[in-house]
C-alpha cells in the first residue's frame, strides 16, 4: 500500500514540473505564431468568394 503512496507523490511532482514548464514556454512566446498573419494576406481573397456564394436568407414578413 505504501507503493501507491509513492508512485502517487512521483506523479503529481512530475505533473506540476510539466505545468510549470508549460507556463514558462507560454510566458516566453514558444507557442505564438508568427507565420500564419504574413501568409493570411495571400488567402483573403479566397474567404471572400466563399463567403458571397452564400445564399443570404431575409426575413418574411
Amino acid at each position: 500500500m505504501s507503493v501507491i503512496y509513492v508512485l502517487l507523490t512521483i506523479s503529481i511532482i512530475v505533473a506540476i514540473g510539466f505545468f510549470i514548464a508549460f507556463i514558462i514556454a507560454i510566458r516566453n512566446g514558444q507557442f505564438d505564431d508568427s507565420y500564419t498573419p504574413s501568409v493570411r494576406m495571400l488567402f483573403e481573397d479566397e474567404l471572400i468568394k466563399e463567403k458571397s456564394k452564400k445564399s443570404i436568407l431575409t426575413k418574411k414578413d
